[in-house]
């Protein structure tokens, strides 16, 4: 295989801070091929056991990245939630964290982000590539923790992230549910300035992508019962069932319950969950059979209601997709980063996620170098809540519950 001349010229670049500092941030936006030039600059450096952690629908791309590249290091690939199971024993030369955005939480480290502390302290002569096309989607002060467990690290005297917010972020106050709670995410811009020598930056316009996105809003008229019920529940907070029922007692669970609702499934208070109305997936199915297709969903009732109408002409793996004519469903969260749905010809959303990275990120996953157009399809409910969840990504803000408070004026 041949690299693009933008992904030498990153290996290049990389290579030496790697050699000087053990790590480096690869800021590069999606599809610029950020997992090529992240295995091709370990090729260069004295490394014979590698471990990629990435997200568990991105583990066939890469392995598939690896055996095109054929590197002389070993391999191994694994999702976060799996690795609990990695041999303790089991050294590595190399470690490269995909998506390392989704170890960036405020306050405390997540779950993953404390993993791969753990790991890097059992490794402390490897090297540590971060990847990530969106470092810090929401705040500056997401970066603390994507790299607070690599020893050279710009961050590494603090002891950790509230002695960090005390030089880094300009530490507010909101009041939520009548208590006064600290609002870290305003991080300053000396946040990226401490990490510029370690990070190395690529877009896709620099890479020379030209593709047209257009979106597509269709509104669809829902079963009547889908509108009784969502009344009910707006004006009583409850809807009793013979063996269920729905629960919307604070504003949260109101937000939640009418986003399940007007796209036809519900989760009970019991736990158990349904389909209500199988509108949004005939329609998919009626108007957009003759393509292959990515389509999207936001609760897993949507998938087993687009299962129901499609039959065996879906799957839900890429292996299958990327061989066969079935179009394709994935979860929105899980399916945004990390794959390539080039194979399809438009994409279709069934519901739409609270979270701005989610819209920016899943909207690109058709995209390539070569492809000049891209559809995106969005299927709203009539008089459902949608539109102003799109109204609000789209502008790069999370939909929160101070939005649907506002839409619906409570």
């Amino acid at each position: 295989m041949e690299f693009r001349d933008y992904q030498l010229e990153m290996i290049n670049k990389a290579r030496p801070l790697l050699e000087r500092d053990k790590f480096v941030y690869l800021a590069m936006e999606v599809r610029t091929g950020k997992t090529l030039t992240s295995l091709g600059v370990s090729a260069l450096l004295p490394v014979e056991n590698l471990l990629f952690i990435t997200k568990k629908k991105a583990i066939s791309s890469i392995e598939s990245d690896y055996q095109m590249l054929s590197p002389s290091y070993e391999i191994t690939v694994i999702n976060y939630e799996s690795l609990h199971k990695l041999d303790p024993n089991e050294k590595w030369d190399m470690i490269i964290c995909d998506e390392a955005h989704g170890m960036g939480a405020l306050r405390k480290p997540t779950k993953r982000a404390k993993q791969v502390k753990v790991l890097l302290l059992e490794n402390p002569r490897c090297y540590t590539i971060l990847l990530s096309g969106t470092p810090t989607p929401e705040s500056y002060s997401q970066m603390y923790h994507q790299v607070y467990g690599i020893k050279n690290n710009p961050f590494s005297e603090y002891k950790n992230f509230y002695r960090f917010s005390d030089d880094y972020i300009d530490v507010t106050e909101r009041k939520i549910n009548g208590q006064l709670i600290k609002d870290y995410s305003k991080g300053r811009e000396t946040i990226l300035d401490a990490m510029k020598p370690h990070m190395l930056s690529y877009t896709q316009k620099e890479a020379g992508f030209k593709v047209q996105t257009t979106e597509h809003i269709i509104q669809v008229e829902m079963l009547p019962i889908t509108y009784k019920l969502t009344n009910k529940l707006k004006k009583h907070l409850v809807v009793e069932g013979k063996d269920d029922v729905i629960l919307a007692d604070t504003p949260v669970k109101l937000m939640m319950k009418l986003h399940q609702m007007y796209s036809g499934t519900v989760k009970f208070e019991s736990g158990n969950s349904m389909i209500l109305d199988f509108s949004k997936a005939q329609f998919i199915h009626d108007n957009f059979l003759d393509m292959k297709i990515g389509i999207f969903y936001k609760f897993k009732e949507e998938l087993n209601a687009l299962k129901s109408i499609y039959g065996d002409n879906l799957c839900t793996d890429l292996e299958t997709f990327n061989t066969t004519k079935k179009s394709i469903a994935l979860q929105i969260v899980s399916g945004r980063e990390g794959i390539s749905l080039k194979e399809a010809k438009i994409l279709v959303y069934y519901n739409i996620d609270f979270s701005a990275t989610s819209y920016w990120q899943s909207r690109d996953r058709m995209t390539t170098k070569e492809r000049l157009k891209n559809d995106v399809y969005w299927i709203f409910s009539r008089g459902g809540i949608e539109a102003d969840i799109y109204k609000a990504v789209t502008k790069k803000k999370d939909y929160t519950l101070r939005h649907f408070n506002r839409d619906n004026k409570l």
